[in-house]
């Protein structure tokens, strides 16, 4: 066999097996921080149910002060909206409040259309501790083939993880504020 086929069927093979290695790759993708925060579960539900105010704590408002943003639908709560559009760091997308019970839970659908689009399902689930609140910001989604294959290079868990840690320790500082 002629050595320019052997390097061939050698490219072949490891593209095969790169392919099935990225196919491997796990199908839903989860961030997770838990922060104290040291305000009571009200005062923080208000903040965080209340799109308006993310500007006020939000890690990704800061990475655009320019960003052109717009507020649909319900001024807080369930059917609440927030889109977006901003620069190559926040890209553009919508934000939209799902559901929410006082105190507890606000779940929300997030959705990007740049600079690639998905969706996921953000929650900030709290409960009482103490004197504050125990938060957790919570992020789960699907990962397609080409979001696997990214996996391989981008760690979206510490990527967006410091991001969330920041946020909290920003929403503590408000919500320490409005208490």
């Amino acid at each position: 066999m002629p050595t320019y086929m052997i390097i061939i069927l050698a490219a072949v093979a490891l593209m095969v097996a790169l392919l099935i290695f990225i196919a491997t790759r796990s199908d839903t993708l989860h961030v997770e921080r838990t922060a104290q925060i040291n305000a009571p579960a009200q005062v923080v539900f208000s903040i965080i149910n209340d799109l308006h105010q993310w500007h006020l704590w939000s890690p990704y408002d800061k990475l655009d002060p320019q960003m052109k943003k717009t507020f649909e639908g319900a001024s807080v709560g369930p059917g609440s909206s927030y889109a977006w559009n901003g620069n190559n760091q926040v890209g553009e997308g919508r934000l939209t409040i799902v559901d929410s019970t006082s105190g507890e839970i606000v779940t929300m659908k997030l959705e990007f259309t740049r600079p690639f689009k998905c969706q996921n399902r953000v929650d900030f689930k709290l409960v009482p501790a103490g004197s504050g609140t125990q938060v957790s910001w919570i992020m789960e989604g699907k990962n397609n083939f080409v979001s696997k294959a990214m996996s391989l290079f981008i760690n979206m868990d510490k990527m967006c993880g410091k991001d969330f840690e920041q946020g909290l320790a920003n929403l503590n500082t408000v919500a320490q504020a409005k208490s």
